[in-house]
């Protein structure tokens, strides 16, 4: 019997919460859109709806029920007849709660709503459908709208005349009931389906006081509020446990057959592990809510229509209002779409990097399509995103920086974040599952054992309440409550271990997963390489052909001319606080042109132009300086970013910096060097990381702030190329070897070029000297349906100019191995045109170069789909998504964004995928220890038990008190103590319990332990001192006086029973030379047991490491009285002659060798199973080992020079399943065509 409570749960919940369990996976963000089918529902449900996200495989169901009085009549009688207990189990399944006390029907008329996740877990929630009423707050005309935008969701949610509206809360968001479209759908946002233009004019000007007093209502306050519950709210919630309802269960049985010394051992512990969890529930809460506490208490400016600007409180804000962006830094308390003027935001709560953004406003264009639609994937530099920090504004012509409120409270970017923490994504992981399943084996075997027991007592008379008594027993024996906690040890002593090394873990599940990693997915920049780049130098482009190379280490200064002044001028750079900040990149390039950025902001205002002139140690130029009149920001997505700048007294030209290939496409053909290509592999193929520069001169008399972006960047004039230096760091490829040879595959997941990303690939030893890369080419045909895909060798030949740059060798002739690298383009058009091929390309793809954010989580998401386990190891920035979408997401970002990622390296290096993945396996293993050996520990006294219950006997109280507490206990806080071993092996262990080698394990120990009890049993009968009856017939002189003190302590047997012993007189409780012949055996069973089990090499410490266990052991043996039978009043044991001591002794060093030789020789022996499976010809089940078996056999694949058109149907390409990727922050290329499909947002819908 153990008493540890399954910590693990609790850490992941962090904070208790209305039942509400799953839908935030599916349901997030106002961008997604939702389409619904007909479902069978539940029983007693003829129909359901099901609500499922278009772009994923992840459903959620919702019912409709309504409430019958009988029925709940009914309910409450059974509450009462079966006290509490039915009102229990409908606490723990709400969803048997709803179908016994209400009825089925249509959503429109239902107050219950029963929702259900259509994933592995289906897992129920109840919510109550409630009322609000907007009658109080003003006469309404019924023929009129209430809010002025008559297609607002608001007026359709309110029912006329009686002014209500229906609503249901789910995970901190509302959904209220849509009438006219007859279903629920997500409020506290502006609808999607408005253009720039309605923006603008409907909200430019503000609302009005009734019509920000309605929306607040319907809508909610703007507040992120994690509720702190009071600590007996906490106490009760955790007392109604199923756990402690056992133990409960147990600490009554145990008391009722007066075992009162374990029954009060045991609600000690219990009051000690209740108090522990509330403290840490509690100081999790409390955490948490001072995180977002500032959120709720921000002081704003709003627009208010014909009364102007008024100062409020942040949790008074409603969407659709105006704010009034003054030039202090604040904290935007919720989602805005910039209207008017230009803010620099520091966003790194979100991406990670403190690197500040400038933000636009929203174009007033009117093309009839949804302003997220027409701005694409350039949306978010429109947005100010919750939490993030506005650093400086700026005023436009018509008054200060203004934003139109977007999303409030937990819609925001911010809310979405912290519902992240609040409801984490469950686990699936199969060693949680098959525990479940063996727990429900251990009762069909306590089931069996509880029969027995009847029988044996029923057949000798003994009283009907004490066979009960007995029969209950066998299942606190049977069954250990310890084996959520013995699977939760090892995890628990391995967080301490990654604390120690510098990595955190924020989702303690995920450690096991670790163990079972065979493939990480790896970020470049500031991942595999060093953060920083150095400018090696610049080619400047003149006519058809480029220039020499122009090294910054030589000590000369660049000439003046158009590379120079887009070095000085197309960058992002910002003066904040006196220094200059912005992206490392921009940086050093700014650096090199010895220019000065002037610090023009006054009062946290900038102006609209920024100055840059020359400083000290410049070249002589012939200009004062140069003005940036306007900038278009990069974008991961476009990779690319624009600036209008102006020499002063000068012209107007335009600057543009960028992906090479992305910024040759919009220049004047003749100005690209015929080159081109050939120039940017080579550089690229030296680890270079290459960058394209172009300009252009404006025509006199255009604004700069009336040209759109595709006017200013068109017909350009290419200027050449950026050199820049990225090193690898040191530990980089030792780390990769080190993967390589542990059989875990590495890739390559970057927005860098594709060149470049294939020669950090090979100096990282991620793809060896002599591999072959394929590049995979895949293009939509311009004017057709169609798409096409080519495979061809890279090119990887080197220029005898060059020979100085970077030492490389290249294999000469294909090698039977290969990678594919390919670019993020061609991956969206493989994953929408040529699907069948997708699973083909990742088995062996291993650079994926130009893949924006969306693309980088979907990656990991196919990987996952071809069942590899996929850890991610990135710096926090734009991986945000894949971080989260992956089984382990590895950050090296110390910044808040880290939140997304379940573990997070104090040092920025790769160094801890290994470390993590040793720590992951180790605790793995040390999971399947704990769980053997708690079930061999239940057997072995279960057995115990009922050969003992033959004789109507049993163990008495301090003998279960030595073995649960003095032994188990300590077993199982000691076992876990074995650390990682340093060096990773090419297998990983096993990842289910329901196998092969650990049943036959359990059966054969068990087996073993059975022989020895039941020859114990049997031959101390056999003994000539033996007597049934008399108790001191085996004892000397010596142990006489002992003797007849401990008769007079002993405890009594069975109450009412009337064997053989009450039938001579004599009543020596549970005393027998039986019970200490069965009771020293399985005691001393369990110590060795503990040994036998405690596994180390290849995966942990060895064993004899463990310096605790091996002490334990040993002192449990000189505790257990074993060889000199003093102190027997206390174990309640009889003395026995020391021949029959070291007997014992023998069956136990027996037994314990049989065991080990089996554990080591059979159970542990890795060449006699797989030897087995080929004799059984068993093959892995994965689907990416059967896509290898397959690919080995092709010898047509991969089709080298080939080219393959596609079919002209299209597959959308998925962004996420039901991983955290904060959606309303996200960046994605494919977001706008999402965006026509969703403009009523996330939806449950009635049929």
């Amino acid at each position: 019997m153990w008493y540890w409570k399954w910590h693990l749960h609790i850490r992941e919940e962090l904070l208790p919460n209305d039942n509400a369990l799953l839908i935030d996976h599916q349901c997030r963000a106002s961008s997604w859109s939702l389409s619904i089918s007909l479902n069978h529902g539940p029983p007693g449900c003829s129909d359901g709806v099901r609500a499922h996200r278009s772009d994923s495989d992840t459903h959620v169901e919702i019912f409709g029920y309504k409430t019958q009085g009988c029925r709940k009549a009914l309910c409450i009688a059974g509450y009462i007849l079966s006290c509490g207990l039915l009102r229990l189990v409908f606490y723990w399944k709400p969803a048997w709660d709803v179908w016994a006390n209400c009825i089925p029907c249509g959503l429109h008329e239902a107050d219950v709503t029963l929702l259900r996740t259509t994933d592995e877990f289906q897992i129920y929630s109840r919510k109550k459908v409630t009322w609000i009423s907007v009658s109080a707050l003003n006469k309404f005309r019924p023929d009129y709208p209430i809010i002025a935008d008559e297609n607002s969701l608001i007026n359709k949610a309110i029912m006329k005349p009686d002014l209500k509206v229906r609503c249901i809360q789910v995970q901190k968001i509302r959904y209220v009931w849509n009438n006219p479209e007859k279903q629920f759908q997500k409020v506290g946002s502006l609808e999607d389906s408005h253009t720039c233009s309605d923006i603008h004019t409907k909200f430019g000007s503000g609302l009005t006081r009734e019509e920000q007093d309605t929306r607040r209502l319907i809508c909610g306050p703007n507040a992120i509020d994690v509720q702190v519950l009071p600590i007996w709210k906490l106490l009760i919630k955790e007392v109604l446990n199923p756990f402690y309802v056992f133990q409960l269960f147990s600490v009554c049985l145990w008391f009722a057959e007066d075992y009162k010394e374990y029954a009060t051992a045991i609600i000690v512990m219990s009051l000690l592990s209740i108090a522990l969890t509330v403290y840490e529930l509690r100081m999790q809460s409390l955490k948490l809510h001072r995180l977002v506490k500032s959120h709720n208490s921000v002081k704003v400016t709003v627009c208010r229509k014909k009364e102007g600007f008024q100062e409020l409180a942040s949790c008074q804000l409603v969407p659709g209002d105006v704010l009034a962006l003054t030039g202090d830094k604040a904290l935007m308390p919720c989602d805005a779409i910039l209207i008017g003027g230009g803010c620099i935001v520091n966003e790194s709560v979100l991406t990670g990097e403190s690197i500040p953004v400038t933000k636009t406003q929203l174009p007033q264009a009117d093309d009839g399509r949804p302003w997220r639609t027409r701005c694409a994937e350039d949306y978010r530099r429109h947005v100010l995103f919750c939490g993030t920090e506005v650093v400086q504004t700026r005023a436009d012509g018509s008054g200060p920086a203004r934003a139109v409120v977007l999303r409030t409270g937990f819609n925001t970017a911010k809310g979405d974040l912290v519902r992240s923490i609040l409801y984490p994504k469950p686990m699936n992981f199969k060693l949680y599952r098959d525990a479940l399943r063996f727990l429900m084996c251990l009762i069909a075997f306590a089931t069996i054992g509880m029969i027995y027991a009847v029988c044996v007592f029923a057949l000798n008379g003994v009283k009907a309440g004490e066979v009960v008594k007995k029969a209950l027993d066998v299942i606190t024996i049977a069954v250990p409550p310890a084996l959520p906690a013995a699977l939760a040890t090892g995890i628990i002593y391995t967080q301490g271990r990654l604390k120690k090394k510098g990595i955190f873990c924020i989702s303690p599940q995920r450690i096991n997963v670790c163990g079972q990693l065979n493939l990480i997915c790896f970020d470049k920049t500031g991942t595999l390489t060093e953060d920083g780049l150095d400018l090696w130098g610049v080619i400047a482009a003149e006519g058809n052909s480029f220039q020499k190379v122009h090294r910054f280490t030589s000590g000369r200064s660049l000439l003046w001319g158009p590379v120079c002044r887009a070095m000085v001028s197309c960058h992002s750079l910002l003066v904040l606080d006196g220094k200059i900040q912005g992206d490392p990149l921009d940086l050093k390039m700014f650096e090199a042109t010895n220019w000065v950025n002037e610090d023009l902001a006054k009062n946290g205002e900038f102006t609209p132009a920024v100055i840059i002139k020359p400083g000290p140690k410049a070249s002589n130029v012939p200009v004062e300086g140069i003005a940036v009149l306007h900038q278009f920001p990069f974008s991961s997505a476009l990779q690319r970013m624009s600036v209008i700048a102006q020499e002063i007294g000068g012209e107007q030209q335009v600057f543009m910096k960028g992906a090479p290939e992305t910024v040759a496409e919009f220049c004047r053909p003749e100005t690209v060097p015929s080159s081109f290509a050939r120039e940017l592999q080579f550089y690229a193929a030296g680890g270079f990381r290459v960058i394209g520069l172009a300009y252009k001169i404006l025509q006199a008399g255009k604004e700069a702030a009336g040209l759109t972006r595709e006017e200013a960047e068109s017909d350009l004039t290419f200027l050449g190329l950026l050199i820049m230096e990225n090193r690898l760091k040191a530990e980089t490829k030792p780390v990769l070897e080190e993967l390589s040879a542990a059989r875990i595959r590495s890739v390559m997941v970057t927005g860098d070029n594709i060149q470049t990303a294939v020669t950090v690939a090979k100096n990282a030893a991620m793809v060896s000297q002599t591999s072959q890369v394929i590049l995979v080419e895949a293009n939509e045909l311009s004017g057709s349906p169609t798409a096409s895909i080519t495979w061809k060798l890279m090119e990887e030949t080197k220029p005898k100019d060059y020979r100085d740059l970077v030492s490389a060798s290249w294999p000469a002739s294909r090698h039977d191995t290969y990678h594919f690298a390919m670019s993020g383009k061609s991956y969206q058009v493989i994953a929408q045109r040529f699907r069948h091929l997708l699973p083909k390309f990742l088995i062996n793809g291993t650079i994926f170069a130009r893949m924006s954010p969306a693309q980088k989580s979907n990656l990991v998401e196919e990987f996952q789909k071809l069942d590899y386990i996929v850890g991610m190891c990135g710096d926090g920035a734009n991986d945000c998504g894949a971080l989260k979408m992956a089984h382990a997401g590895i950050s090296l970002s110390p910044q808040e964004a880290s939140v997304a990622s379940p573990f997070t390296s104090q040092t920025p290096s790769i160094e801890c995928v290994p470390e993590l993945i040793r720590q992951g396996r180790a605790a793995l293993v040390t999971s399947f220890c704990m769980f053997k050996y708690m079930a061999l520990y239940s057997t072995i006294q279960y057995l115990g038990i009922l050969l003992l219950y033959w004789q109507l006997n049993s163990f008495g109280n301090y003998q279960f008190l030595f073995q649960d507490l003095a032994i188990t206990t300590l077993i199982g806080a000691t076992m876990s103590l074995n650390g990682a071993y340093p060096k990773l092996v090419p297998y990983r262990p096993p990842s289910q319990l329901i196998s092969p080698p650990l049943l036959l394990s359990v059966v054969l120990n068990s087996l073993f332990s059975l022989c020895m009890q039941v020859f114990g049993f049997v031959m101390v009968q056999r003994q000539p001192w033996y007597a049934q009856h008399n108790i001191h017939s085996a004892c000397g002189s010596g142990n006489e006086s002992h003797v007849e003190n401990s008769t007079s302590v002993a405890p009594t047997g069975f109450n009412g029973t009337e064997n053989a012993a009450l039938r001579e007189g004599v009543d020596n409780g549970y005393r027998s030379y039986e019970n200490t012949t069965v009771w020293l055996l399985s005691t001393m069973n369990c110590l060795l047991v503990a040994l036998v089990f405690s596994k180390g090499k290849p995966f942990r410490q060895p064993a004899v490491a463990n310096v605790a266990v091996c002490a334990l052991v040993m002192l449990g043996h000189s505790n257990a009285h074993w060889v000199t039978g003093c102190h027997l009043s206390v174990s309640q044991l009889v003395c026995t002659p020391i021949f029959w001591r070291i007997s014992m002794m023998l069956m136990l060093l027996v037994t314990f060798a049989i065991s080990f030789v089996v554990e080591e020789a059979i159970i542990e022996n890795r060449a006699l199973w797989t030897l087995l499976k080929r004799c059984f010809r068993y093959q892995s089940k994965s689907l990416y080992k059967r896509l290898q078996r397959m690919l080995e056999q092709d010898s047509a694949w991969p089709p080298l020079n080939e080219t393959v058109f596609s079919e002209t149907r299209v597959i959308p390409m998925g962004e996420s399943r039901a991983a955290y990727s904060n959606p309303v922050f996200e960046s994605d290329a494919t977001q706008g065509d999402a965006q026509d499909k969703a403009a009523a947002g996330p939806c449950f819908k009635d049929v």
